[in-house]
Protein backbone atom coordinates (compact mmCIF):
# COMPACT_ATOMS: atom_id res chain seq x y z
CA UNK A 1 0.00 0.00 0.00
CA UNK A 2 1.86 3.39 -1.23
CA UNK A 3 -0.50 5.97 -0.01
CA UNK A 4 -1.06 4.84 3.84
CA UNK A 5 -2.68 8.31 5.76
CA UNK A 6 -4.48 8.56 9.27
CA UNK A 7 -7.59 7.49 8.55
CA UNK A 8 -6.45 3.71 7.03
CA UNK A 9 -3.47 3.44 8.87
CA UNK A 10 -5.62 0.95 10.38
CA UNK A 11 -7.03 -0.81 8.35
CA UNK A 12 -4.13 -1.23 5.89
CA UNK A 13 -2.28 -3.33 9.07
CA UNK A 14 -5.13 -5.51 9.44
CA UNK A 15 -4.51 -5.89 5.60
CA UNK A 16 -0.91 -7.39 5.79
CA UNK A 17 -1.71 -9.81 8.17
CA UNK A 18 -1.98 -13.03 6.09
CA UNK A 19 -4.33 -15.65 5.67
CA UNK A 20 -2.68 -18.56 7.67
CA UNK A 21 -2.77 -16.08 10.94
CA UNK A 22 -4.44 -17.74 13.62
CA UNK A 23 -8.21 -16.39 13.92
CA UNK A 24 -7.68 -15.43 17.61
CA UNK A 25 -4.17 -13.65 16.71
CA UNK A 26 -5.96 -11.92 14.42
CA UNK A 27 -8.97 -10.56 16.91
CA UNK A 28 -6.57 -9.89 19.74
CA UNK A 29 -4.03 -7.94 17.82
CA UNK A 30 -6.14 -6.80 14.90
CA UNK A 31 -8.23 -4.87 17.92
CA UNK A 32 -5.00 -4.04 19.99
CA UNK A 33 -3.57 -2.01 16.81
CA UNK A 34 -7.17 -0.36 16.13
CA UNK A 35 -7.33 0.82 19.77
CA UNK A 36 -4.03 2.01 19.99
CA UNK A 37 -4.59 3.80 16.40
CA UNK A 38 -8.31 5.52 17.58
CA UNK A 39 -5.74 6.44 21.08
CA UNK A 40 -3.51 8.11 18.97
CA UNK A 41 -5.64 9.83 16.46
CA UNK A 42 -8.63 10.87 19.59
CA UNK A 43 -5.41 12.71 21.88
CA UNK A 44 -3.61 13.58 18.31
CA UNK A 45 -0.68 12.05 20.16
CA UNK A 46 2.60 14.06 20.22
CA UNK A 47 6.46 12.71 19.41
CA UNK A 48 7.11 14.03 23.02
CA UNK A 49 4.30 12.07 24.18
CA UNK A 50 5.04 8.74 22.23
CA UNK A 51 8.47 8.77 23.15
CA UNK A 52 7.65 9.00 26.63
CA UNK A 53 5.29 6.22 26.39
CA UNK A 54 8.66 4.24 25.06
CA UNK A 55 10.80 5.18 27.69
CA UNK A 56 8.05 4.18 30.33
CA UNK A 57 8.20 0.87 28.86
CA UNK A 58 12.24 0.13 28.22
CA UNK A 59 12.51 1.53 32.31
CA UNK A 60 10.38 -1.38 32.76
CA UNK A 61 12.07 -3.83 30.89
CA UNK A 62 15.62 -2.56 32.43
CA UNK A 63 14.77 -2.77 35.88
CA UNK A 64 11.97 -6.42 35.18
CA UNK A 65 14.18 -9.54 37.16
CA UNK A 66 13.45 -12.53 38.90
CA UNK A 67 12.44 -11.37 41.72
CA UNK A 68 10.41 -7.68 40.20
CA UNK A 69 7.76 -8.12 37.53
CA UNK A 70 7.18 -4.54 36.57
CA UNK A 71 5.15 -5.51 33.82
CA UNK A 72 2.75 -7.63 36.15
CA UNK A 73 2.57 -4.45 38.53
CA UNK A 74 2.67 -1.91 35.76
CA UNK A 75 -0.95 -4.13 34.44
CA UNK A 76 -2.27 -4.34 38.21
CA UNK A 77 -2.54 -0.27 39.09
CA UNK A 78 -3.65 0.19 35.44
CA UNK A 79 -6.48 -2.75 36.81
CA UNK A 80 -5.67 -4.43 33.35
CA UNK A 81 -4.94 -7.32 35.74
CA UNK A 82 -8.74 -7.34 37.91
CA UNK A 83 -10.37 -6.67 34.59
CA UNK A 84 -9.21 -9.96 33.06
CA UNK A 85 -9.84 -11.66 36.08
CA UNK A 86 -13.82 -10.16 36.09
CA UNK A 87 -13.85 -10.99 33.07
CA UNK A 88 -13.33 -14.55 33.73
CA UNK A 89 -14.70 -15.03 37.30
CA UNK A 90 -17.76 -16.98 37.36
CA UNK A 91 -20.70 -15.69 39.51
CA UNK A 92 -21.79 -18.96 41.35
CA UNK A 93 -18.07 -19.13 42.33
CA UNK A 94 -15.46 -17.47 44.78
CA UNK A 95 -14.42 -13.99 43.07
CA UNK A 96 -10.92 -14.31 41.30
CA UNK A 97 -8.63 -11.39 42.82
CA UNK A 98 -5.02 -10.38 41.48
CA UNK A 99 -2.19 -12.21 41.56
CA UNK A 100 0.37 -10.24 42.24
CA UNK A 101 3.95 -10.19 41.31
CA UNK A 102 5.35 -11.94 44.57
CA UNK A 103 4.54 -15.47 44.49
CA UNK A 104 7.15 -17.67 44.34
CA UNK A 105 6.95 -21.39 43.14
CA UNK A 106 7.23 -24.30 44.95
CA UNK A 107 6.58 -23.51 48.52
CA UNK A 108 7.50 -26.17 50.82
CA UNK A 109 4.76 -28.56 52.17
CA UNK A 110 1.91 -27.00 54.85
CA UNK A 111 0.04 -29.77 56.76
CA UNK A 112 -3.68 -29.45 57.85
CA UNK A 113 -2.81 -27.18 61.18
CA UNK A 114 0.44 -25.97 60.17
CA UNK A 115 2.06 -22.53 60.89
CA UNK A 116 3.73 -19.83 59.31
CA UNK A 117 4.44 -17.74 61.72
CA UNK A 118 7.25 -19.67 63.07
CA UNK A 119 9.21 -16.66 65.03
CA UNK A 120 7.97 -13.68 63.47
CA UNK A 121 5.90 -11.32 66.16
CA UNK A 122 2.73 -10.03 65.57
CA UNK A 123 -1.07 -10.98 66.29
CA UNK A 124 -1.75 -14.80 65.39
CA UNK A 125 -4.00 -15.31 62.69
CA UNK A 126 -6.07 -18.66 62.30
CA UNK A 127 -7.29 -19.02 58.65
CA UNK A 128 -9.72 -22.13 57.83
CA UNK A 129 -11.91 -23.07 55.71
CA UNK A 130 -14.06 -25.72 53.66
CA UNK A 131 -13.25 -26.34 49.75
CA UNK A 132 -16.61 -26.72 48.18
CA UNK A 133 -18.25 -26.99 44.84
CA UNK A 134 -20.86 -25.02 43.59
CA UNK A 135 -23.59 -27.09 44.50
CA UNK A 136 -22.11 -26.69 48.15
CA UNK A 137 -20.32 -30.45 48.77
CA UNK A 138 -16.23 -30.53 50.22
CA UNK A 139 -13.78 -31.25 47.53
CA UNK A 140 -11.31 -33.44 48.71
CA UNK A 141 -7.54 -33.58 48.21
CA UNK A 142 -8.03 -29.64 46.91
CA UNK A 143 -4.54 -28.12 47.23
CA UNK A 144 -4.37 -24.62 48.20
CA UNK A 145 -0.90 -22.76 47.82
CA UNK A 146 -1.12 -19.41 50.51
CA UNK A 147 1.39 -16.61 50.95
CA UNK A 148 1.44 -13.20 52.19
CA UNK A 149 3.74 -10.44 53.54
CA UNK A 150 5.84 -10.46 56.81
CA UNK A 151 5.21 -8.08 59.59
CA UNK A 152 7.26 -5.70 58.07
CA UNK A 153 4.97 -5.20 54.74
CA UNK A 154 7.56 -7.17 52.94
CA UNK A 155 6.89 -10.04 51.02
CA UNK A 156 9.93 -12.82 50.75
CA UNK A 157 11.14 -11.86 47.32
CA UNK A 158 11.47 -8.22 48.57
CA UNK A 159 13.74 -8.87 51.32
CA UNK A 160 16.93 -10.37 51.88
CA UNK A 161 16.51 -10.76 55.91
CA UNK A 162 13.74 -13.69 54.85
CA UNK A 163 14.29 -17.03 53.45
CA UNK A 164 12.80 -18.02 50.36
CA UNK A 165 9.64 -19.51 51.35
CA UNK A 166 8.82 -17.03 53.98
CA UNK A 167 5.38 -16.83 54.59
CA UNK A 168 4.20 -19.43 51.71
CA UNK A 169 2.88 -23.16 52.19
CA UNK A 170 1.62 -25.34 49.85
CA UNK A 171 -1.77 -27.53 51.51
CA UNK A 172 -3.38 -30.37 50.37
CA UNK A 173 -6.87 -30.83 52.32
CA UNK A 174 -8.44 -34.15 53.46
CA UNK A 175 -11.26 -36.00 52.43
CA UNK A 176 -13.40 -33.19 54.54
CA UNK A 177 -12.01 -30.38 52.30
CA UNK A 178 -11.33 -28.33 55.25
CA UNK A 179 -7.90 -26.32 55.49
CA UNK A 180 -6.90 -24.70 58.60
CA UNK A 181 -3.19 -23.03 59.45
CA UNK A 182 -2.05 -20.18 61.27
CA UNK A 183 0.11 -17.35 60.25
CA UNK A 184 0.48 -13.31 61.42
CA UNK A 185 -1.85 -11.05 60.57
CA UNK A 186 -1.17 -9.56 57.69
CA UNK A 187 -0.85 -5.68 57.35
CA UNK A 188 -1.49 -3.12 54.72
CA UNK A 189 1.55 -2.37 52.29
CA UNK A 190 2.92 -0.44 49.40
CA UNK A 191 3.51 -1.63 46.08
CA UNK A 192 7.00 -0.54 44.69
CA UNK A 193 7.04 3.11 44.15
CA UNK A 194 10.62 3.99 43.62
CA UNK A 195 10.49 2.53 39.55
CA UNK A 196 8.21 3.56 36.66
CA UNK A 197 4.92 2.40 38.07
CA UNK A 198 5.68 4.47 41.21
CA UNK A 199 6.41 7.40 38.30
CA UNK A 200 2.70 6.90 36.72
CA UNK A 201 0.75 7.13 40.04
CA UNK A 202 2.50 10.09 41.46
CA UNK A 203 1.69 11.68 37.79
CA UNK A 204 -1.94 10.41 38.41
CA UNK A 205 -2.11 11.80 42.12
CA UNK A 206 -2.48 8.26 43.52
CA UNK A 207 -1.31 6.13 46.51
CA UNK A 208 0.83 2.79 46.62
CA UNK A 209 -0.97 1.16 49.05
CA UNK A 210 -2.66 -2.08 49.35
CA UNK A 211 -5.10 -3.42 51.95
CA UNK A 212 -4.06 -6.49 54.02
CA UNK A 213 -4.30 -9.88 52.80
CA UNK A 214 -3.87 -13.73 52.45
CA UNK A 215 -3.32 -14.65 48.94
CA UNK A 216 -4.92 -18.47 47.68
CA UNK A 217 -4.51 -20.61 45.11
CA UNK A 218 -6.45 -23.49 44.71
CA UNK A 219 -6.64 -26.08 42.41
CA UNK A 220 -8.19 -29.47 42.47
CA UNK A 221 -8.65 -31.83 39.08
CA UNK A 222 -11.70 -31.27 37.30
CA UNK A 223 -12.29 -27.81 38.27
CA UNK A 224 -11.03 -24.60 37.30
CA UNK A 225 -7.78 -22.86 39.32
CA UNK A 226 -8.63 -20.16 41.39
CA UNK A 227 -6.54 -16.70 42.17
CA UNK A 228 -7.87 -15.06 44.88
CA UNK A 229 -7.11 -13.27 48.13
CA UNK A 230 -8.53 -12.92 51.51
CA UNK A 231 -9.11 -8.99 53.09
CA UNK A 232 -10.35 -7.98 56.83
CA UNK A 233 -13.39 -6.00 57.11
CA UNK A 234 -11.24 -3.09 58.90
CA UNK A 235 -8.78 -2.34 56.90
CA UNK A 236 -8.48 1.25 55.87
CA UNK A 237 -7.75 0.43 52.64
CA UNK A 238 -10.04 -1.96 51.36
CA UNK A 239 -12.28 1.25 49.11
CA UNK A 240 -9.10 2.33 47.10
CA UNK A 241 -6.91 -1.01 46.79
CA UNK A 242 -4.60 0.81 44.40
CA UNK A 243 -4.34 -2.71 41.91
CA UNK A 244 -8.09 -2.46 42.38
CA UNK A 245 -8.74 -6.14 44.14
CA UNK A 246 -10.97 -6.89 46.43
CA UNK A 247 -14.25 -7.78 46.04
CA UNK A 248 -16.85 -7.91 48.20
CA UNK A 249 -17.41 -11.70 48.84
CA UNK A 250 -13.42 -11.68 49.80
CA UNK A 251 -14.16 -9.41 52.72
CA UNK A 252 -13.87 -11.41 56.16
CA UNK A 253 -14.53 -10.47 59.62
CA UNK A 254 -10.83 -11.32 61.60
CA UNK A 255 -12.99 -11.97 64.99
CA UNK A 256 -10.23 -11.93 68.01
CA UNK A 257 -10.71 -14.91 70.88
CA UNK A 258 -9.17 -15.99 74.19
CA UNK A 259 -6.41 -18.48 73.68
CA UNK A 260 -8.77 -20.89 75.20
CA UNK A 261 -10.85 -21.18 72.50
CA UNK A 262 -7.90 -22.13 70.24
CA UNK A 263 -8.71 -25.60 68.44
CA UNK A 264 -6.95 -29.02 69.36
CA UNK A 265 -4.90 -30.52 66.27
CA UNK A 266 -2.87 -27.82 65.63
CA UNK A 267 0.66 -27.26 65.12
CA UNK A 268 0.16 -23.65 68.02
CA UNK A 269 -2.56 -25.81 69.69
CA UNK A 270 -1.42 -25.37 73.99
CA UNK A 271 1.03 -23.24 73.18
CA UNK A 272 -1.07 -19.72 73.02
CA UNK A 273 -1.12 -17.38 76.22
CA UNK A 274 -2.66 -14.35 74.03
CA UNK A 275 -5.87 -13.39 72.41
CA UNK A 276 -5.74 -14.66 68.50
CA UNK A 277 -7.18 -13.92 65.21
CA UNK A 278 -9.63 -16.29 63.80
CA UNK A 279 -11.13 -15.85 60.20
CA UNK A 280 -13.41 -18.68 58.40
CA UNK A 281 -13.06 -18.11 54.60
CA UNK A 282 -15.09 -20.91 52.59
CA UNK A 283 -13.99 -21.51 48.99
CA UNK A 284 -16.31 -22.27 45.87
CA UNK A 285 -14.30 -23.85 42.93
CA UNK A 286 -16.29 -24.15 39.53
CA UNK A 287 -16.14 -27.28 37.84
CA UNK A 288 -13.92 -27.43 34.43
CA UNK A 289 -16.26 -26.80 31.49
Amino acid sequence: MRNVTKDNITDVFKSYMSDETAPRMREVLGSLVQHLHDFARETNLTHDEWRAGIAFLEACGAIESEDRHEFVLVSDVLGLSSLVDMLHSRDDATSSSVLGPFHVSGAPPLPVGGDMKRDFGGPVLLAEGVIRDTDGTPIPHAEIDVWQTAPNGLYASQDDAQDTFSFHGLMTVGEDGRYAFTTVKPVEYTVPSDGPVGDILRACGRHPWRPSHLHYIVKAPGYRSLVTEVFPDDDPYLDQDTVFGVRDDLVMNYVEKPASDFPDGMVLSGKLTEPFLSVEFDVTLAKEE
